[in-house]
């Protein structure tokens, strides 16, 4: 698959850092984590991160590193759950490659956030015993601030009833199909 770049969308802990790696091996391509990249840039974690520059100094590195991970070609690359709200980021991603939409129901994200603490927009709520429904409440709300962008992508793919690798298959097959749809 020449000159081919994918980006994994999704919201956080919908799978895009794990299915990312083996879908690259399944198609031959490089993979890449864009919030591992930003961390090993910044020397510091995407919490860290948040915490000490901000949440515009994360999206102004996020942008760049994005930028240039374009000129590469036959590369998946796993976004963090904020990426693809940036236009920029978003026209970036629509004019270099396709774009993977992993999608997961509140309540399956509910339980796999429920307790972490390496998620910035959720540290707060897990510190603090925050209750389920505070929990599901926040991640409706931010899905539905992201759901007009997520739902542009090229490809949607449901993860919450199917395993890794099934979900690896569907969409090895679907991205070959959209790439030669196009020739």
């Amino acid at each position: 698959m020449n000159g081919k770049r994918i980006f994994l969308t999704g919201f956080m802990t919908s799978g895009k850092s794990t299915i990312g790696p083996i879908l690259a091996n399944v198609l031959g391509m490089d993979f890449f984590d864009l919030d591992n990249l930003i961390e090993k840039e910044e020397n510091q974690t995407v919490v860290e991160i948040f915490e000490k520059k901000g949440e515009d100094h994360f999206r102004e590195i996020e942008e760049r590193i994005l930028k240039n991970l374009t000129e590469r070609d036959n590369l998946v690359v796993s976004l963090g759950g904020g990426t693809i709200i940036n236009q920029i980021n978003f026209e970036i991603m629509r004019q270099t490659g396709k774009i993977i939409y992993l999608k997961v129901s509140p309540n399956n994200l509910y339980k796999r956030l429920k307790n972490k603490i390496d998620r910035p927009l959720f540290k707060d709520l897990v510190l603090n015993d925050k209750s389920e429904e505070d929990f599901i409440e926040r991640i409706k709300s931010l899905l539905e601030k992201r759901r007009k962008y997520y739902e542009k992508a090229d490809l949607i793919v449901d993860t919450d009833l199917h395993p890794v690798g099934i979900t690896v298959d569907k969409i090895a097959k679907n991205i070959l199909t959209l790439y030669h749809e196009e020739k």
